[in-house]
């Protein structure tokens, strides 16, 4: 079998790792860090088996105007970041229409609908049962009229891709849920949904069982890859390391790598921030709270509030406007107790325009493989793409491996 270099150590490039180990091949997996300190580290925790719909960008003219004019907490945006991502955000715009959207969600929700089944065997083979929960995700919504059209979709989800959830009115889940303070207009309880209390250490566990089945793990720099006469090079802190083949995934870093190799890959960088809170009392399972954009999860290390999108360079200064925003009007609905003292934590979610992971055989370089770009979704897919990608390199093909292939999307 060969030998094969991942690049990017995040949900994604261990699961590949691991994924290509179980097909006999020789893996060494490279990263700056030895820890996961990046957005499979800092994200909300949730393996989203319920988002068979990918994020579509809202072509609606009263949405765009408050995106436009920062009245929303769901996505802010800064004007240079638009404009450097305008191409980008253009066919991100076209992708979203009806027809186009339906069409890759038919395709998407069988991604999302083996996420549970593909972290199955890594979670338990890494010892890591403890730090999962299988209740769900719920969708709080505090007024009526939003609640109300949320529940007309719920049907359309089940009948469409098999996503099955429970529509509770607020008297009943706040009988459920002691952390809440006030009764909100109705809550989606999505109940095929896990969740991760400390998703770094999570991948951090995952990267251990790739080490202890005979893997082996590096630090260094992915801006050092170049290609050989027989296959691709990259230094580490131990030396130059060599493969005959490499999987590029680094995330929201992977286009900067390959356009020294003369790919342009349109990306939009969703940035997302989060902080901890000793609360008092915990919430039972996530809640997102619908009006404020704001994720609230129980994770080992407190309290984790985790913000909506906004839409910057992936080099600009921290500006957590949308985390103060939600911390502020989640006041009124739990205890959050003070915040945790740490470092300002923030992170970018890789989304493509077509809102697809990019997964396959980089187009012009024999050897190079692609396995980025999943948006909100890294956490929840990195063991699937993995194994689709280990499939494609193995010669086998499907529908699947097709539809995500860079070769047609590039």
């Amino acid at each position: 079998m060969s030998e094969i270099l991942v690049a990017g150590a995040g949900m994604v490039g261990v699961s590949t790792a691991l994924a290509l180990q179980a097909q006999g091949h020789h893996v060494t997996l490279l990263d700056s860090t030895l820890q996961c300190r990046e957005t499979s580290y800092g994200n909300a925790g949730i393996i989203q088996a319920e988002a068979a719909e990918p994020y579509a960008l809202p072509r609606d003219l009263p949405t765009l105007c408050k995106y436009a004019l920062g009245l929303s907490n769901d996505v802010l945006w800064h004007p240079q970041a638009l404009l450097q991502m305008a191409p980008a955000l253009w066919r991100y715009f076209r992708a979203s229409s009806t027809v186009r959207h339906r069409d890759t969600s038919s395709l998407y929700s069988q991604l999302t609908g083996r996420a549970t089944q593909d972290h199955t065997p890594l979670i338990t083979a890494a010892n890591a049962e403890a730090l999962i929960s299988k209740s769900g995700l719920s969708i709080l919504y505090r007024d009526a009229q939003p609640f109300d059209q949320a529940t007309q979709q719920v049907e359309r989800m089940y009948s469409s891709y098999g996503v099955t959830s429970q529509v509770l009115d607020g008297a009943a889940y706040r009988a459920q849920e002691p952390a809440l303070k006030i009764t909100p207009a109705g809550v989606i309880h999505w109940n095929q949904s896990w969740s991760c209390s400390n998703p770094g250490a999570l991948t951090d566990a995952y990267s251990q069982l790739f080490i202890q089945r005979g893997g082996c793990r590096q630090q260094g720099d992915a801006n050092s890859l170049s290609q050989t006469a027989t296959g691709w090079r990259i230094s580490s802190q131990d030396g130059s390391i060599e493969a005959s083949q490499v999987v590029i995934a680094l995330g929201p870093w992977s286009p900067t790598l390959l356009a020294r190799f003369g790919y342009r890959i349109p990306m939009i960088y969703k940035r997302g921030y989060h902080a901890h809170f000793n609360a008092p009392i915990v919430p039972k399972r996530p809640f997102l709270d619908a009006a404020n954009g704001v994720v609230v999860a129980a994770m080992q290390q407190g309290l984790r509030v985790t913000s909506g999108a906004a839409l910057v360079k992936l080099q600009s200064p921290a500006a957590a406007v949308q985390l103060k925003r939600g911390v502020q009007a989640l006041g009124d609905l739990i205890e959050l107790g003070q915040p945790l003292q740490e470092p300002q934590w923030f992170g970018t979610r890789p989304c493509m325009p077509d809102m697809l992971p990019l997964v396959g055989a980089a187009p012009r370089h024999k050897g190079l493989w692609f396995n980025f770009g999943h948006g909100h979704q890294g956490f929840t897919l990195g063991p699937t793409t993995a194994a689709l990608l280990a499939d494609a390199i193995s010669g086998q093909t499907s529908d699947l491996i097709h539809r995500l292939a860079p070769a047609r999307r590039l």
